[in-house]
């Protein structure tokens, strides 16, 4: 028999509006194995589509995930600032111009150091060169002359090849001053209305979900906050350790080296061991084998100062993601994004990893709940990051 559309059958209960009649195939193990799997594979396809978007919106992508990490830095400084009576404007574009002065100062300090120290170290690096590779020639490995020389020529060209062409040069300056405004400009509207933004969104989540919703978005940005601030730290600390045994030993690049030791820690282990492996390369043409071991053994002091102290103290409360996993999300940004993925694989891994564990622990309401209210945006938040997802643009 059908009613309305539906098929019975004679003698079976008739299902309830909304629900699979009980003869269904769909009710069996079968039926919901298929169900789970289209739904899984859907989920899939979604997921491959918004990661090729963002891929192919780079720029966008990157210059959206670098003003989230300048503002989880920029949120204490706004809300002290906010606490003292300050407009959330002001607040906001007092936060931005620290972060500009404080970025193209360190630029404009290193590109000055090191223009004008390079006209002295030339013959002291070219001296330098020499001497490596008399070592790799007359020294314990005993390599070819011609084979070193091969090699020295297929470098330079390679390096060659990598350099762009000015009009390639101008596009890509072009290019970085564009992302650069794009990543400000996001910085001051969220440091200012960033509360105001999230709570939007909530208000128009369904509202047994809206609480759990909520919820997520506060982990997701205390986790990233916990981690700009923690890896800021450590990479703080770092470079003011091996910085110190450069300018102590009168390095000629010990301040641009002191710099790529802070950056490079913003990518987990591959960073600390290029950046240590270029002060020791340019103490040992620099300033000799001596001096190139101590540093050296600086370094290695260092990394394990590093791994063993500051990351557990610092760090465990952002990341809880095993070394490969770490190595593996590095590799997969390097591939996607270059370098600026390799920076922002593990906060995105960390943040997403949260997130889902806090999904869950905390299961959907049951039908009988009633709605959660949206989150209210007229009280002050508490610290930055545990209050709200971007808890500034709160309006007192």
């Amino acid at each position: 028999m059908t009613d309305a559309g539906r098929t019975t059958v004679p003698g079976a209960p008739a299902a309830a509006p909304g629900q699979l009649p009980a003869a269904s195939p769909w009710r069996g193990a079968a039926g919901r194995l298929a169900v789970r799997s289209v739904a899984v594979l859907g989920v899939a396809a979604v997921g491959w589509l918004v990661m090729g978007l963002l891929v192919r919106l780079s720029l966008v992508t990157l210059s959206l995930i670098a003003a989230l990490l300048l503002t989880a830095l920029a949120v204490p400084l706004t809300s002290r600032l906010r606490r003292i009576g300050a407009p959330p404007a002001l607040a906001a574009a007092a936060a931005v111009l620290s972060l500009v002065a404080v970025l193209g100062g360190v630029g404009t300090l290193v590109w000055f150091r090191t223009s004008s120290r390079l006209t002295d170290l030339t013959p002291a690096l070219a001296a330098g060169i020499d001497r490596v590779r008399g070592w790799l020639v007359t020294g314990p490995l005993g390599l070819d002359p011609e084979r070193v020389a091969g090699l020295r020529d297929r470098l330079v060209a390679r390096l060659a090849e990598t350099t762009p062409s000015p009009v390639a040069g101008a596009e890509m300056a072009l290019t970085a001053l564009g992302a650069m405004v794009l990543v400000l400009f996001v910085v001051f509207f969220l440091v200012k209305d960033g509360g105001g933004m999230w709570a939007w969104v909530v208000e128009r989540v369904p509202g047994r979900q809206r609480e759990r919703t909520d919820g997520a978005g506060r982990q997701a940005w205390s986790t990233l906050s916990s981690y700009v601030l923690g890896v800021v730290t450590v990479a703080a600390i770092d470079a003011l350790l091996i910085g110190l045994g450069l300018f102590v030993l009168g390095v000629p690049l010990w301040l641009s080296l002191t710099l790529l030791t802070f950056f490079g820690a913003f990518v987990p282990y591959f960073g600390a061991l290029l950046s240590g492996a270029a002060a020791v390369l340019v103490t040992l043409v620099t300033d000799g084998p001596r001096d190139a071991v101590i540093i050296l053994v600086v370094v290695l002091v260092v990394q394990q100062l590093e791994g063993n102290v500051l990351q557990p103290l610092i760090m465990r409360r952002a990341v809880h993601l095993h070394p490969v996993v770490t190595l593996l999300v590095i590799t997969a940004g390097t591939l996607l994004f270059g370098i600026a993925g390799a920076v922002v694989a593990v906060p995105i891994t960390a943040v997403a990893h949260h997130v889902l564990e806090y999904l869950r622990t905390h299961p959907p309401a049951s039908p009988g709940d009633p709605p959660a209210d949206p989150p209210d945006t007229a009280t002050p938040p508490s610290e930055p990051g545990t209050a709200r997802p971007i808890a500034t643009g709160v309006h007192e």
